[in-house]
């Protein structure tokens, strides 16, 4: 599964992110927010058990997406919202969803600092699993007299019973 990342710290609120996904919909599901002279880039977090999703009493929003057919506007979705990411338009519902029919969604290509990209989550969870795997097994292992968590503790009550 993709999910869409946001790194605030590249954002220099630009907007294109915004009038790329306007353009591309009609209305933008992205919204940029200045704080004290930060900017942030807001967008749904597509959550698993979404609040948006069971509060709504049509059953307009899908895991992506919101069907503007089902939506009646009355806006519990976006009050909801933990992120503030659903946003109310000509009294219909929009969030974020990740353009399925692009190849790359529109903001990304839109964002010359690559504030916002696209990242596989099943990779990325792997990889922090190859990285924690690594880390375990040098642990017992002497790579350096006293270095590693071995030594450590057995110095540590050695150091112990002669205090006692």
């Amino acid at each position: 599964m993709d999910k869409l990342i946001i790194q605030p710290n590249l954002c220099d609120g630009c907007m294109d992110c915004e009038e790329a996904c306007a353009k591309l919909h009609g209305t933008s599901r992205i919204i940029i927010r200045e704080i004290e002279g930060d900017y942030y880039p807001i967008i749904c977090q597509q959550c698993e058990d979404a609040p948006c999703k069971i509060i709504c009493p049509t059953g307009a929003i899908e895991e992506k997406d919101i069907l503007s057919e089902k939506c009646i506007g009355c806006g519990l979705c976006m009050l909801i919202c933990p992120f503030g990411a659903v946003l109310m338009e000509d009294r219909k519902a929009h969030k974020c969803h990740q353009c399925p029919d692009l190849d790359t969604p529109a903001c990304i290509k839109a964002c010359s600092r690559r504030a916002i990209s696209i990242i596989d989550i099943e990779m990325l969870k792997i990889e922090k699993q190859k990285q924690h795997i690594a880390k375990m097994s040098g642990i017992g292992k002497n790579t350096k007299k006293g270095s590693d968590i071995m030594t450590l503790l057995t110095a540590k009550s050695k150091a112990n019973k002669a205090f006692q």
